[in-house]
């Protein structure tokens, strides 16, 4: 199986992305944000404790998001996809190493983390768009500020985690959607 996190700061495109090498490659598309996302328009008790923290722009606790992930990687029909692909997960270095001892329990490894490169105004500017546009409540300046500025302190770790493990690609990803997700497929193909 090839198993992939796509990681990225706020608005750096990773869920286009991840559609995309879903496509290519046949792989499950594991989004934290949608699957919480879901959880708050229904209205579950996930769902109203996960909103407190994502309004304020702090992440979800690590155990809610590592149960629900552990569900999920459990439940899937291995004969149907070729792998699976991280978006909005892990976000801290505890959740990565979390998902290692999920992983090897079930006898499964991270192959790569692609990290998404984008100039930090460009993010600005694509979550103020998306918030026009989707009319999501956590796309406006304050609350941006407050995303990357957790994104730096406590995601950005994550990426030198997987570095250190040798399963580590910076993408560039400014340019047309095409030219990153062509940067993306050569970094996976060099080690397929």
């Amino acid at each position: 199986m090839l198993n992939l996190i796509i990681c990225g700061a706020p608005g750096s495109g990773k869920g286009t992305q991840s559609d995309l090498i879903i496509k290519k490659y046949n792989l499950q598309h594991f989004s934290t944000g949608d699957i919480l996302r879901k959880e708050i328009a229904d209205e579950t008790e996930l769902g109203k404790y996960a909103h407190e923290f994502i309004s304020n722009g702090q992440l979800v606790p690590d155990g809610v998001i590592i149960d629900m992930i552990a569900g999920k990687i459990d439940k899937l029909n291995k004969s149907q996809i070729n792998g699976v692909i991280f978006d909005g997960f892990p976000r801290t270095v505890a959740q990565a190493e979390a998902l290692e001892e999920l992983f090897e329990k079930r006898g499964l490894k991270t192959d790569l983390l692609i990290d998404l490169a984008v100039d930090e105004q460009e993010l600005i500017d694509r979550l103020m768009l998306r918030g026009k546009t989707s009319g999501r409540s956590d796309d406006n300046l304050e609350t941006i500020k407050k995303r990357l500025e957790v994104y730096h302190n406590q995601t950005k770790p994550v990426t030198e985690y997987y570095e250190k493990l040798g399963k580590y690609a910076s993408v560039y990803g400014m340019g047309t959607i095409e030219d990153i997700s062509a940067r993306i497929a050569a970094a996976i193909d060099e080690i397929k």
